[in-house]
Parts: C-alpha cells; sequence; structure tokens
C-alpha cells in the first residue's frame, strides 16, 4: 500500500512541476508584433513589380502578410490612407530587424519608384 502512495505522489508532483514550467515558458514568450505601412502609388507598373519581390523577402524574414491590399479601406476618424499593407512578425524585434536589414535597403531604389510609404509602424500585440 505504501508504494501505491509513493507512486501517485511522484506522479501529482510531476504533474505540479509539469503545469508551472509550462507557466513560466508561457510567460516569457515575446508577443507578436504587426508592422502597418500607409502607402501611396506612384507607378503601377513598378509596384506590380516590386510587390512580389517584398512579399518573399518579408517571408524570408519570417513575416506574414495580414491584409488583402486591394480591400476596402475606410476612415473612421480622419481620412483612410490610399493603400495599406499589414504583416504579422513573431515579435517587435523581428520586425526591427527586418527594417533595419540590407535586404529592407537594397529595395529602396525599387521601392521609391513604386511607391511612397507615408507612415511605417509597429504594434506589438501583448495578447
Amino acid at each position: 500500500m505504501n508504494t501505491h502512495y509513493t507512486v501517485g505522489l511522484a506522479m501529482f508532483a510531476g504533474i505540479a512541476v509539469g503545469a508551472v514550467a509550462v507557466q513560466s515558458l508561457h510567460a516569457q514568450s515575446k508577443p507578436k508584433a504587426y508592422t502597418v505601412a500607409e502607402i501611396e502609388v506612384i507607378d503601377a507598373a513598378a509596384q506590380a513589380a516590386y510587390t512580389p519581390t517584398i512579399v518573399a523577402e518579408i517571408g524570408f524574414a519570417g513575416g506574414i502578410p495580414v491584409n488583402n491590399p486591394g480591400g476596402n479601406i475606410v476612415g473612421i476618424i480622419g481620412e483612410a490612407p490610399k493603400r495599406i499593407a499589414i504583416n504579422e512578425w513573431a515579435t517587435l524585434d523581428k520586425a526591427r530587424a527586418f527594417y533595419n536589414s540590407p535586404e529592407w535597403k537594397k529595395l529602396a531604389p525599387q521601392r521609391d519608384k513604386a511607391l511612397k510609404i507615408t507612415r511605417l509602424y509597429a504594434v506589438e500585440n501583448p495578447n
């Protein structure tokens, strides 16, 4: 009978330790981040050539496109931008790293010919 209590107590302790470990791992994880770019197209043909390139570079860096660029944008307070691009990132640090990377910078001439980014910012999602 004593062995049953020992095994039961050991199982209970293992479950408790596992639960605490899982909680601490979740508490340490960094929240996702989203980058939002407000865009004005300058040259539609150049923009059509640039889009697949930037989408691929963002994907290589770990970003995931969230919105459909052809979607309807409605201003609730103030005027809505003409076009937006939203990307999801694993962390704010990964988003910052991409926009400071050589890959982003080397696309500047192509980007500047295709579109004007009026605003680009990142938002951390704590949930």
